[in-house]
């Protein structure tokens, strides 16, 4: 009876409020038109709708190819209508609208107007201004006084993304920086940022388009990057200012966070501090922060360098919000510094402290079934993180002149792990430990010459000292089927550590020609030396009695390699074509416990691209490349590790290349700041070589052993759409994909199997933008996933939501977000909802303000999920954090 009233509740609140969204779209007044002159119709004029008194502005819009434009106030009364354009003279026409008469069609006549060069005057403020490589965004035009941090701002400006993870995209494309008043401090790891840094000083948002890292290369190299630059306001620059925000709750939740800023012309200073217990990642990723990689990026030599941990205990990724089931303790400290001590040197200092305690919980029942092989396990999952980060980065650039620079990069992480799991497994109570150390150095050192003026020169070297020793323990014995010859064991431990040490050079020629085709070359070296240990010993108690031979590596793994690599891109009218040749000589050397191995294997690399901008708004690009890869470490160790505590993995044992083939197709209709916005990527993979697996599964264990197998195949296929209906200031978007896969692998036989796998998606999003009491952003999408073997699993699920904003005033503002989740593979319990509150009362404006804050109103504590695989299926049922409701207080500094 209580969740039946629970749900007649649930669905009476959507009603009333797409009730009250209908009856707030269908009540709009129309003001249509043309501009034009004495001869054509004038397209991209802006039409500015403003108060009787010209002081405040109403709506806006731009005529279309056809001189066309339309406008929709929401009240009656006596307006202005400005319009200008390039070359004529501007025009003011009174528009008056009343009940009687809510649309007016109106002709507007400009006269043309020499263009005087000597001066420029700008009469009114534009809400997007676009260059030839900057969308500039007022933000003062999109932002409803609901935003708190800059990622929550972002999410506001049209053409920009931000997704559940703090992914931030323009269009489609994931950007490179987030900057400040033009400086970056954070690189890849911009969500620290985005997520800590209030919104309120921000006064402009620059999307840069065909953006350089190196300010050398600018115009130079073929780039297609986009960065973000954060403008602030005249009142926010070169002084101290900030914020501090506590908030207080029930069952002693918590969060404490403040930030502290200053960005002068010389120097900025940036530092921040978070402390919680609700669930809340201040961070992001923090690997992007540590190792930030880009791909063909000039001078990013040694980016896809690290060292791999052999074990990892860590909350599963789930397809929903992660705070929702982190219990955790977080305590981060951020200090961040530019100095310029001349107009020559910049020096970058960056401090980063993480301390944070977390506790995931989940039950799963696993279902193998294939073949002859049928057996259900169950487990009851407890697990406890703690962990200590430090880390450190120092960034000098010396301008030596206009045309040389030199950079030097110095990194220091120090991170320590101490990992718990209490679970039962079948029945049977068991604890594992696993403590962990990360240490790393990495010192990069680039010179850049740009020797003529479209010609540049770059030399960069590169080391990389990390280390990765664990430690693991498991208090029960699950092997006695491995060793019947022990049957006294009644626990194990194993030992692991991975050193990797890393030393590239790279000297890379650009050359633009004047016909703006480029030339590259690079040549250099890169030498990587991996030592490989583990140590799997079995215990009664605390007494040793074996290590098994087949478990114990010790593993050196020594590649050099010389290489080459040309790029010529030629440009005719609207195509450009570009050909690519990487040459390889490698000199691998291996020694798996203590017998000893070489190679030398040579291969090449060559891929072809075609860009052809058919106009401004049609854009196709395809791309064809072969490409061979060198075996890793953890893929030529010799004996099985355990990786998992049930599960032991076996390398290779042998070198390899593994070769593939791929093809890219694109084809992006319109801009992303236009009204309508479609992208479409096709790609297509072959990988003649890959890595599969040759396994025994075993009730209460499993092996698996790398093997070699020709022939496997990736297709997908992703399209959106982005739409602006005017008529409703609303954006609508549609997203569509499709993959498929095939591999195969082996499984309790000596017989290659194939696996074949479907994946379809498809959703839509609709967000409005009205200037009034509230908006609101709505959306489904479903996920069906499909995987055959000598069986089939199939599973479809369906995420929705529902966001309300309401502003009352300035002062008061109330946040509605829920969610529903669907899973159809379940027989009960299927259907999830998920209410979250926030709202916000200014007491004193830019000072002082209070709030509530409330996560899971409906109280939903577990959460069951359900996935297949091609030996059978699952189902996971994860404890959700309690109701809590906070109260907030916000004080802002200058």
């Amino acid at each position: 009876m209580g969740r039946k009233c629970c749900c007649t509740l649930k669905t009476t609140f959507i009603i009333i409020l797409l009730s009250v969204v209908h009856n707030v779209c269908i009540a709009q007044t129309t003001i249509r038109g043309n501009v034009k002159d004495s001869i054509e119709s004038i397209a991209s004029a802006s039409v500015i709708l403003k108060d009787s008194t010209n002081t405040s502005i109403i709506s806006y819009t731009y005529s279309d190819a056809s001189g066309n434009f339309i406008l929709y106030p929401k009240k009656n009364g006596t307006y202005n209508l400005v319009v200008a354009s390039l070359g004529y003279e501007s025009k003011t026409i009174p528009v008056q609208l009343s009940a009687e008469k809510k649309e007016i069609e109106i002709e507007i006549l400009l006269k043309e107007k020499p263009l005087t060069l000597n001066e420029v005057i700008i009469e009114t403020e534009v809400p997007i201004a676009v260059s030839k490589d900057t969308i500039n965004y007022k933000t003062k035009f999109f932002v409803d006084g609901t935003e708190q941090s800059v990622e929550d701002l972002l999410k506001k400006i049209p053409g920009l993304q931000v997704d559940n993870n703090g992914t931030i995209k323009v269009g489609n494309k994931e950007i490179e920086k987030l900057m400040v008043e033009g400086d970056d401090l954070f690189e890849k790891g911009y969500k620290i940022l985005s997520k800590n840094m209030p919104a309120y000083p921000i006064e402009e948002v620059e999307v840069l388009r065909n953006y350089s890292n190196n300010r050398l290369l600018k115009n130079i190299e073929e780039s297609d990057k986009v960065a973000l630059n954060l403008k602030l306001d005249e009142k926010s620059k070169r002084i101290w200012f900030g914020n501090i925000e506590a908030s207080f709750g029930n069952d002693n939740f918590y969060q404490l966070k403040a930030n502290l800023m200053n960005f002068g012309k010389k120097n900025k200073y940036y530092f921040f501090t978070n402390l919680n217990n609700i669930g809340f990642d201040a961070t992001g990723d923090i690997q992007h922060l540590i190792k930030p990689f880009r791909i063909n990026e000039p001078a990013s030599i040694g980016d896809n360098q690290s060292a791999n941990e052999i074990l990892n205990l860590s909350a599963s990724n789930l397809n929903f919000e992660q705070d929702r089931v982190d219990f955790n303790n977080a305590e981060l400290l951020s200090l961040n510094a530019i100095f310029n001590p001349t107009k020559k040197l910049k020096i970058k200092t960056l401090g980063f402290f993480n301390w944070d305690e977390t506790s995931f919980y989940k039950n799963s029942i696993d279902e193998v079934n294939f073949g002859d092989t049928n057996f259900t396990n169950t487990e009851t999952y407890k697990l406890k993180n703690k962990r200590k980060i430090a880390f450190g980065k120092l960034d000098i650039t010396y301008n030596s002149s206009e045309t040389k620079m030199l950079e030097a990069t110095t990194k220091f992480n120090s991170g320590n792990f101490n990992d718990q799991t209490n679970l039962v497994f079948n029945g049977s109570s068991t604890v594992e430990g696993l403590k962990s150390n990360n240490t790393l150095f990495d010192q990069k050192i680039n010179y850049t010459n740009k020797f003529k003026e479209k010609k540049v020169f770059l030399l960069t070297g590169r080391y990389i000292n990390e280390q990765t020793p664990q430690n693991y323990q498991i208090n029960q014995f699950y092997y006695q089927e491995l060793f019947p010859e022990n049957q006294n064991a009644n626990n194990v431990k194993q030992y692991s550590s991975n050193l990797m040490q890393y030393i590239g050079v790279n000297a890379h020629l650009l050359d633009r020609k004047q016909n703006g085709n480029l030339l590259e070359i690079q040549v250099g070296n890169e030498l990587r030396n991996d030592k490989l240990n583990s140590s799997f010993l079995l215990l009664e108690d605390k007494d040793f009695l074996i290590d098994p031979e087949d478990y114990q590596n010790n593993t050196k793994y020594l590649v050099n390699n010389l290489f080459a690599k040309t790029k010529y891109q030629h440009k005719l009218n609207k195509v450009s074509l570009t050909a690519k040749l990487n040459i390889h000589q490698l000199y691998n050397s291996l020694e798996n416990n203590n017998i000893s191995t070489s190679q030398s294997p040579f291969f090449m690399n060559p891929s072809l691209s075609a860009k052809w901008e058919l106009n401004d708004k049609n854009e196709f690009n395809i791309s064809y490349a072969y490409n061979t890869t060198n075996a890793k470490i953890l893929d030529v160790y010799s004996n099985f590790i355990l990786t998992d505590f049930r599960l032991f993995i076996k390398g290779t044992s042998n070198f390899n290349q593994l070769e593939a083939t791929s093809l890219f197709i694109n084809y992006q209709l319109g801009n992303y700041f236009d009204r309508f916005f479609a992208n479409t990527f096709i790609s297509y993979t072959k990988s003649h070589d890959f890595f599969s697996t040759s396994t025994y599964i075993a009730q209460n264990y499993t092996q698996a052993e790398k093997i070699l197998i020709h022939d496997r195949e990736f297709f997908s296929v992703n399209s959106t759409v982005d739409y602006y209906l005017k008529f409703v200031k609303t954006n609508l978007k549609l997203d569509l994909g499709y993959s498929k896969s095939n591999y195969k692998n082996v499984v309790n036989t000596s017989d290659l199997r194939e696996v074949k796998s479907n994946n379809y998606n498809y959703g839509v999003e609709v967000r409005s933008g009205f200037n009034g009491l509230f908006n609101f952003h709505f959306g489904t999408k479903w996920t069906s996933n499909e995987i055959k073997t000598s069986i089939k699993n199939t599973y479809t699920n369906n995420k929705s939501f529902l966001d309300f904003t309401f502003r009352f005033n300035e002062k008061f503002n109330v946040q509605l977000q829920s969610e529903r989740y669907y899973f159809g593979n379940i027989d009960t319990n299927n259907t999830y909802y998920f209410l979250d509150i926030e709202s916000r009362y200014t007491i004193v404006k830019n000072k002082l303000s209070v709030g509530i804050s409330g996560k899971n109103l409906f109280n939903t504590k577990t959460f069951t999920t359900y996935n297949i695989s091609d030996i059978g299926n699952s189902t996971t049922q994860y404890r959700l954090l309690p109701r809590y409701v906070l109260a907030k207080i916000e004080y802002r500094f200058k």
